[in-house]
């Protein structure tokens, strides 16, 4: 590129100089830019009213439909920008009936329109940095483009390149990589959030295999948007190879837990060992597992706390998995009674508290019997099953002792406590000697 010399300065100031005497402080510039400024204060007293106006209407028609509801807040939002445009678009029909200059009008309700425009369809972007990101470039574009300046930064930009080989990038490629993969990826997720939640509507397929293709068709999609969108501008993807290559070689040195993790995960998609529903042990933690990440799995306590345990902890450390095969789990309560008591009558009374004692199943049915003869009572077993580990086990327990302490006391059955006999010796009398010194006192 040519060098900006003082003489191409001098003569680029003049002419900005004699442009903006000719067009910006001339009468046709200053009644336009009065219309433009009434339009704005017009618009900004009708927001109040108009937005207190419709947010009352929302408690009725709108409040219960949900789409109009969303219309409403979308056009509320721009409500502002909308009268502006309006007011500016009779400003300049009328100039054109009238004959009058209305330049500075017609760009500005062009750029009025395409801002409007821009931020309603922005709003369907889930993720407001990424709305507020695609509505500032596309409206930047947009405006380039009405000025008719969008050719000559193009060709700007295009220039700015470097090369190697056969290989030319520029910042226009540059730009256009990073609006397509923009766009591509936004599509990509929202079209993998979708089909997961049909996944997850489905009954024909388990948790985990849910999981699984949602994950799958998310990276595929993923990756389809990596392709086409360097693809899309131009750039050859066989001269990524060398590249691909030197990053996976960083990814074996500096993420080895991350990509083990994700391996991992998908090892645990793949056997079922663990889904999504299952109570499950991990070293001190017990809880039922919430949901399954890439990196991750939730596990939720009773106590209300989250863990979010690497998926390559559950494939190297032991797990327990209370519902693998099945849900059903057995308990047992241990307890003691008097030698002098029933011990059938206690065997039986320890079965009808379990069976009365909810989420108890009744098949298989629980069952008690001695376990062995104590140093203070025999020692008694009950065990019972249940279908709902991820309910709590503790609290069951503690209601199964509840009931079995009524029955017994009902029933005059003693549960006995350690007792220890003190025997004390006779003590033998211990002599006693003075020396002077007591003698003398």
């Amino acid at each position: 590129m040519d060098l900006v010399t003082s003489e191409k300065f001098a003569d680029w100031w003049r002419w900005l100089a004699q442009w903006a005497n000719e067009s910006l402080l001339s009468a046709a510039t200053g009644w336009q830019l009065l219309v433009l400024l009434a339009g704005f204060a017009l618009a900004s007293l009708l927001v109040g009213p108009v937005r207190n106006l419709l947010a009352s209407q929302k408690s009725g028609f709108l409040q219960r439909h949900a789409l109009f509801s969303r219309g409403i807040d979308r056009f509320l939002s721009q409500f502002r920008f909308v009268v502006w445009l309006l007011v500016s678009f009779v400003a300049v029909e009328v100039a054109k009936a009238m004959g009058w200059p209305h330049q500075l009008l017609s760009i500005a309700t062009s750029l009025l329109a395409a801002w409007v425009i821009i931020q309603i369809a922005s709003g369907f972007i889930g993720n407001r940095a990424l709305a507020g990101m695609f509505a500032l470039f596309a409206w930047t574009v947009a405006a380039l483009n009405i000025l008719g300046w969008l050719q000559p930064v193009m060709q700007t930009l295009d220039r700015i390149a470097f090369q190697a080989g056969d290989f030319r990038f520029s910042l226009l490629m540059l730009g256009k990589a990073v609006l397509a993969l923009g766009l591509l990826l936004w599509l990509a997720v929202v079209l993998s959030t979708f089909i997961e939640r049909r996944l997850k509507d489905s009954n024909d397929l388990s948790p985990a295999m849910q999981v699984l293709l949602g994950k799958l068709v998310k990276l595929a999609l993923i990756v389809i948007a990596i392709l086409a969108g360097l693809g899309a501008v131009g750039i050859d993807i066989t001269t990524l190879a060398i590249f691909t290559g030197a990053l996976g070689f960083g990814i074996g040195f500096g993420m080895q837990k991350v990509v083990s993790n994700l391996v991992s995960g998908l090892i645990l998609l793949l056997d079922k060992s663990i889904k999504p529903g299952d109570v499950i042990t991990i070293g001190d933690t017990y809880g039922w597992v919430n949901s399954m990440g890439a990196r991750y799995v939730s596990l939720v306590t009773r106590n209300g706390i989250e863990y979010l345990v690497p998926n390559e902890d559950l494939i190297t450390q032991q797990v327990e998995n209370w519902s693998y095969s099945n849900k059903l789990v057995r308990q047992e309560v241990i307890f003691g009674v008097s030698y002098h008591a029933d011990i059938r009558l206690a065997m039986r009374l320890g079965i009808e508290a379990a069976n009365e004692t909810d989420r108890i199943l009744t098949e298989p049915k629980p069952n008690c019997f001695i376990r062995g003869f104590g140093d203070s009572s025999v020692d008694l077993i009950l065990r019972f099953w249940l279908r709902d580990p991820k309910d709590g086990v503790a609290n069951l327990k503690g209601a199964v002792l509840l009931a079995l302490w009524d029955k017994l006391h009902e029933n005059n059955i003693e549960i006995p406590f350690p007792q220890r006999d003190l025997h004390l010796r006779s003590a033998e009398p211990l002599p006693v000697r003075l020396d002077d010194k007591d003698r003398a006192g």
